[in-house]
């Protein structure tokens, strides 16, 4: 995976603000989860797909 790969940049990461504190989850499986763990489900936010994108065209021209 990529160094941007973690819980917090996919497009199912959602927190909510309870009595508790911030609740963490994962829209799609339905677990709480922390901003750094990893699924293997994980679909990039449009942002950081263009960030990897970016890194991907440098490390390519690079090795030219």
């Amino acid at each position: 995976m990529t160094r941007f790969h973690a819980c917090a940049t996919c497009i199912h990461y959602r927190m909510k603000k309870t009595e508790n504190g911030m609740y963490r989850y994962c829209q799609r499986l339905g677990y709480e989860t922390k901003p750094h763990y990893q699924f293997r489900c994980w679909t990039p936010k449009p942002h950081v797909r263009s960030l990897m994108e970016k890194e991907r065209a440098r490390e390519e021209k690079k090795d030219e």
